[in-house]
Protein backbone atom coordinates (compact mmCIF):
# COMPACT_ATOMS: atom_id res chain seq x y z
CA UNK A 1 0.00 0.00 0.00
CA UNK A 2 2.63 1.84 0.68
CA UNK A 3 4.29 1.65 -2.31
CA UNK A 4 1.16 2.02 -4.46
CA UNK A 5 1.03 5.56 -2.60
CA UNK A 6 4.70 6.72 -3.55
CA UNK A 7 3.93 5.86 -7.03
CA UNK A 8 0.63 7.98 -7.46
CA UNK A 9 2.54 10.73 -5.63
CA UNK A 10 5.28 10.42 -7.98
CA UNK A 11 2.60 10.22 -10.83
CA UNK A 12 1.17 13.24 -9.64
CA UNK A 13 4.46 15.31 -9.41
CA UNK A 14 5.41 14.43 -12.82
CA UNK A 15 1.95 15.57 -14.20
CA UNK A 16 2.16 19.21 -12.12
CA UNK A 17 6.00 19.44 -13.67
CA UNK A 18 4.23 18.90 -17.06
CA UNK A 19 1.61 21.36 -16.41
CA UNK A 20 4.06 23.94 -15.25
CA UNK A 21 6.62 23.38 -18.60
CA UNK A 22 3.35 23.70 -20.91
CA UNK A 23 1.84 26.99 -19.33
CA UNK A 24 5.56 28.26 -19.40
CA UNK A 25 6.19 27.27 -23.20
CA UNK A 26 3.04 28.58 -23.97
CA UNK A 27 3.78 32.43 -22.61
CA UNK A 28 7.49 32.07 -24.13
CA UNK A 29 7.99 34.49 -27.37
CA UNK A 30 10.10 32.55 -29.76
CA UNK A 31 11.68 35.74 -31.03
CA UNK A 32 12.94 37.74 -28.05
CA UNK A 33 13.72 35.68 -24.89
CA UNK A 34 12.80 37.14 -21.57
CA UNK A 35 9.85 38.54 -23.54
CA UNK A 36 6.18 37.42 -23.44
CA UNK A 37 4.64 36.06 -26.76
CA UNK A 38 1.16 38.38 -27.50
CA UNK A 39 -0.08 35.11 -27.53
CA UNK A 40 -0.19 33.95 -24.35
CA UNK A 41 -1.75 35.29 -20.81
CA UNK A 42 0.62 36.45 -18.17
CA UNK A 43 -1.00 35.95 -14.76
CA UNK A 44 -4.14 34.64 -16.66
CA UNK A 45 -4.72 37.91 -18.33
CA UNK A 46 -4.63 37.92 -22.16
CA UNK A 47 -1.36 40.15 -23.35
CA UNK A 48 -4.36 42.49 -25.11
CA UNK A 49 -6.03 42.66 -22.06
CA UNK A 50 -3.25 44.27 -20.66
CA UNK A 51 -2.62 46.74 -23.10
CA UNK A 52 -5.83 48.13 -22.09
CA UNK A 53 -4.89 47.92 -18.57
CA UNK A 54 -2.05 49.96 -19.30
CA UNK A 55 -3.95 52.94 -20.23
CA UNK A 56 -6.22 52.57 -17.29
CA UNK A 57 -3.28 53.12 -15.29
CA UNK A 58 -1.85 55.68 -17.16
CA UNK A 59 -5.19 57.45 -16.88
CA UNK A 60 -5.56 56.95 -13.03
CA UNK A 61 -2.72 59.63 -12.77
CA UNK A 62 -3.52 63.55 -12.80
CA UNK A 63 -1.78 65.88 -15.65
CA UNK A 64 0.54 66.72 -12.51
CA UNK A 65 1.86 63.58 -12.51
CA UNK A 66 1.56 62.10 -15.77
CA UNK A 67 4.08 59.43 -15.66
CA UNK A 68 4.53 60.23 -19.75
CA UNK A 69 5.66 64.11 -18.75
CA UNK A 70 8.11 63.21 -16.34
CA UNK A 71 11.90 63.80 -17.01
CA UNK A 72 13.40 62.07 -14.42
CA UNK A 73 11.32 59.04 -12.99
CA UNK A 74 10.19 60.70 -10.02
CA UNK A 75 6.50 59.50 -11.32
CA UNK A 76 7.52 56.47 -11.93
CA UNK A 77 5.85 54.15 -8.59
CA UNK A 78 2.79 56.52 -8.84
CA UNK A 79 -0.60 54.00 -8.89
CA UNK A 80 1.31 50.67 -9.39
CA UNK A 81 0.18 47.42 -8.09
CA UNK A 82 -0.36 44.03 -9.08
CA UNK A 83 2.26 41.74 -10.72
CA UNK A 84 3.02 43.75 -13.78
CA UNK A 85 4.65 47.17 -13.66
CA UNK A 86 3.62 49.89 -16.34
CA UNK A 87 6.82 52.14 -17.63
CA UNK A 88 5.25 55.14 -20.34
CA UNK A 89 7.06 56.96 -23.10
CA UNK A 90 6.78 60.07 -23.49
CA UNK A 91 3.83 62.60 -24.68
CA UNK A 92 6.65 63.48 -27.62
CA UNK A 93 10.71 63.66 -27.24
CA UNK A 94 13.10 62.10 -24.96
CA UNK A 95 13.35 61.15 -21.59
CA UNK A 96 16.10 59.38 -19.28
CA UNK A 97 14.44 58.21 -15.94
CA UNK A 98 15.49 56.18 -12.62
CA UNK A 99 13.18 53.78 -11.30
CA UNK A 100 13.06 51.19 -8.65
CA UNK A 101 10.86 48.16 -9.13
CA UNK A 102 9.92 45.49 -6.73
CA UNK A 103 10.97 41.94 -7.65
CA UNK A 104 9.28 39.95 -9.54
CA UNK A 105 6.93 41.83 -11.84
CA UNK A 106 6.58 41.97 -15.24
CA UNK A 107 7.15 45.11 -17.11
CA UNK A 108 4.74 46.51 -19.78
CA UNK A 109 5.47 49.42 -21.84
CA UNK A 110 4.29 50.95 -25.67
CA UNK A 111 6.98 51.68 -27.64
CA UNK A 112 4.76 54.09 -29.39
CA UNK A 113 0.75 53.71 -28.71
CA UNK A 114 -2.25 55.00 -28.92
CA UNK A 115 -5.91 54.84 -27.97
CA UNK A 116 -9.69 56.27 -28.65
CA UNK A 117 -12.42 57.00 -26.69
CA UNK A 118 -16.26 57.70 -27.33
CA UNK A 119 -15.52 61.10 -24.72
CA UNK A 120 -13.06 62.23 -26.95
CA UNK A 121 -14.13 61.59 -30.50
CA UNK A 122 -18.45 62.27 -30.13
CA UNK A 123 -18.78 61.90 -33.90
CA UNK A 124 -17.03 57.89 -33.70
CA UNK A 125 -20.72 56.49 -34.02
CA UNK A 126 -19.63 52.47 -33.40
CA UNK A 127 -16.95 50.18 -31.61
CA UNK A 128 -15.44 49.51 -35.05
CA UNK A 129 -14.96 53.29 -35.32
CA UNK A 130 -13.15 53.43 -32.33
CA UNK A 131 -10.85 50.57 -33.34
CA UNK A 132 -9.96 52.68 -36.83
CA UNK A 133 -9.56 55.50 -34.56
CA UNK A 134 -7.33 54.10 -32.58
CA UNK A 135 -5.06 52.13 -35.21
CA UNK A 136 -4.54 55.56 -37.49
CA UNK A 137 -1.49 56.80 -36.22
CA UNK A 138 -0.22 53.47 -35.95
CA UNK A 139 -0.72 52.63 -39.40
CA UNK A 140 2.55 54.79 -40.19
CA UNK A 141 5.26 53.85 -38.24
CA UNK A 142 8.60 54.54 -39.28
CA UNK A 143 10.80 53.19 -36.87
CA UNK A 144 10.66 50.95 -33.47
CA UNK A 145 14.04 50.20 -31.60
CA UNK A 146 13.91 48.55 -28.33
CA UNK A 147 16.85 47.35 -26.40
CA UNK A 148 17.34 45.48 -22.48
CA UNK A 149 20.63 45.85 -21.02
CA UNK A 150 22.83 46.79 -24.54
CA UNK A 151 20.65 43.65 -26.42
CA UNK A 152 18.67 44.77 -29.15
CA UNK A 153 15.09 43.22 -29.57
CA UNK A 154 13.86 41.74 -33.13
CA UNK A 155 11.17 41.85 -35.35
CA UNK A 156 9.21 44.80 -33.14
CA UNK A 157 6.94 44.80 -36.29
CA UNK A 158 5.43 41.96 -34.59
CA UNK A 159 4.44 43.18 -31.05
CA UNK A 160 1.18 45.30 -32.44
CA UNK A 161 -1.56 44.87 -30.46
CA UNK A 162 -5.26 45.77 -30.41
CA UNK A 163 -6.92 45.73 -27.08
CA UNK A 164 -9.99 44.63 -26.70
CA UNK A 165 -12.54 47.66 -25.92
CA UNK A 166 -13.03 48.16 -22.52
CA UNK A 167 -15.41 50.70 -20.04
CA UNK A 168 -13.23 53.47 -18.65
CA UNK A 169 -13.94 56.30 -16.17
CA UNK A 170 -11.76 59.00 -17.20
CA UNK A 171 -11.55 60.94 -14.05
CA UNK A 172 -10.97 65.02 -13.74
CA UNK A 173 -7.55 67.06 -14.67
CA UNK A 174 -6.47 63.58 -16.97
CA UNK A 175 -3.11 63.28 -19.10
CA UNK A 176 -5.32 63.33 -21.94
CA UNK A 177 -7.19 66.70 -21.18
CA UNK A 178 -10.29 64.43 -22.52
CA UNK A 179 -14.03 65.18 -20.89
CA UNK A 180 -14.31 63.06 -17.22
CA UNK A 181 -17.14 60.33 -16.75
CA UNK A 182 -17.57 57.23 -18.15
CA UNK A 183 -16.96 56.22 -21.58
CA UNK A 184 -15.38 53.14 -23.72
CA UNK A 185 -12.32 52.90 -25.01
CA UNK A 186 -10.23 51.23 -26.94
CA UNK A 187 -5.97 51.09 -27.49
CA UNK A 188 -3.77 50.00 -29.97
CA UNK A 189 0.81 50.00 -30.69
CA UNK A 190 3.59 48.31 -30.55
CA UNK A 191 3.97 46.50 -26.50
CA UNK A 192 6.76 44.76 -25.55
CA UNK A 193 5.87 42.83 -22.22
CA UNK A 194 9.04 41.44 -20.29
CA UNK A 195 8.90 38.94 -18.24
CA UNK A 196 10.31 39.71 -14.14
CA UNK A 197 14.23 40.70 -14.35
CA UNK A 198 16.34 39.81 -11.85
CA UNK A 199 17.50 41.93 -8.99
CA UNK A 200 19.91 44.50 -9.64
CA UNK A 201 20.53 47.21 -12.17
CA UNK A 202 19.16 47.55 -15.84
CA UNK A 203 19.05 49.76 -19.00
CA UNK A 204 15.84 49.86 -21.14
CA UNK A 205 15.97 52.63 -23.77
CA UNK A 206 12.88 52.38 -26.81
CA UNK A 207 12.56 54.47 -29.47
CA UNK A 208 9.74 54.93 -31.61
CA UNK A 209 8.82 56.88 -34.79
CA UNK A 210 5.45 57.84 -36.99
CA UNK A 211 4.80 59.88 -39.64
CA UNK A 212 2.24 62.72 -40.14
CA UNK A 213 -1.18 61.00 -40.37
CA UNK A 214 -4.06 63.23 -42.76
CA UNK A 215 -6.65 60.64 -41.41
CA UNK A 216 -6.62 62.11 -38.22
CA UNK A 217 -4.45 65.36 -38.96
CA UNK A 218 -1.62 64.24 -36.64
CA UNK A 219 1.83 64.96 -37.46
CA UNK A 220 5.21 63.50 -37.08
CA UNK A 221 6.01 61.76 -33.57
CA UNK A 222 8.45 60.39 -31.84
CA UNK A 223 9.68 59.00 -28.46
CA UNK A 224 13.23 58.06 -27.26
CA UNK A 225 13.16 56.97 -23.83
CA UNK A 226 16.01 55.15 -21.59
CA UNK A 227 15.04 53.62 -18.49
CA UNK A 228 17.90 52.88 -15.21
CA UNK A 229 16.26 50.24 -13.69
CA UNK A 230 16.57 48.96 -9.89
CA UNK A 231 15.36 45.73 -9.64
CA UNK A 232 15.15 45.37 -5.54
CA UNK A 233 15.33 41.77 -4.24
Amino acid sequence: MLKNLFIACGTIIVLILALHGLINSSMADSINSGVYSIESSPYGVPYSNWTGEWWQWWLSNTEADNPAADPTGANCAKNQNGSVWMLAGTVGGSAERTCTIPADKAILFPIIGSECSYAEYPNVRSDSELEVCAQADNNAIAHLEATVDGTSLQQLEKYRVLSPIFNMVIQDDNPLGAPSGPTKMVSDGYYVFLEPLPAGNHDLHFVGTTLDNPTTGTASFGVDVKYHLTVEP
